[in-house]
């Protein structure tokens, strides 16, 4: 069709289907407030690229490396770390699920199987096994709580 890309949908979802993605009330306020000052383009899309069109991956490559060369250490930008926009999601997904997300609600915001997420993801997990118990016993101390009417 001529166009420079190409239109795809989302993986392993029907041609056109959308994907709710739930965001935190302060990332609501930041979208809104860039809505307010900037608008959507013609088709609706939060961000275009200079000359309209969608943002490719040319486009912000450069931007992206001069943004790690500013916020990270010499060393850190000689290493892999956050390499590439994408590497963001990783961050996010671990950071959920080292915070406390549970798989299922880390996999339905990432789009995800729980299957998919713990393939992926093992590594994050493993070593919660002190914080678990804790959860556990204060899970069991609010159940004896409550069975002894305090």
């Amino acid at each position: 069709d001529g166009k420079p890309y190409e239109e795809r949908q989302l993986k392993h979802r029907a041609r056109r289907a959308v994907r709710p993605v739930p965001i935190p009330p302060v990332l609501v306020g930041i979208l809104r407030a860039h809505l307010d000052t900037c608008g959507t383009t013609a088709e609706g899309r939060l961000f275009s690229a200079v000359r309209g069109g969608p943002v490719r991956s040319q486009e912000y490559g450069a931007v992206w490396k001069e943004a790690r060369r500013k916020a990270l250490t010499a060393a850190q930008v000689a290493s892999p770390l956050a390499a590439i926009p994408y590497d963001l999601r990783h961050a996010c997904v671990s950071f959920w699920l080292r915070s406390g997300v549970s798989l299922a609600e880390t996999a339905r915001r990432a789009g995800q199987s729980v299957a998919v997420l713990q393939r992926y993801y093992a590594k994050v997990l493993d070593g919660e096994e002190a914080k678990m118990n804790a959860l556990i016993e204060r899970g069991l101390a609010e159940h004896e709580d409550d069975a002894d009417g305090s």
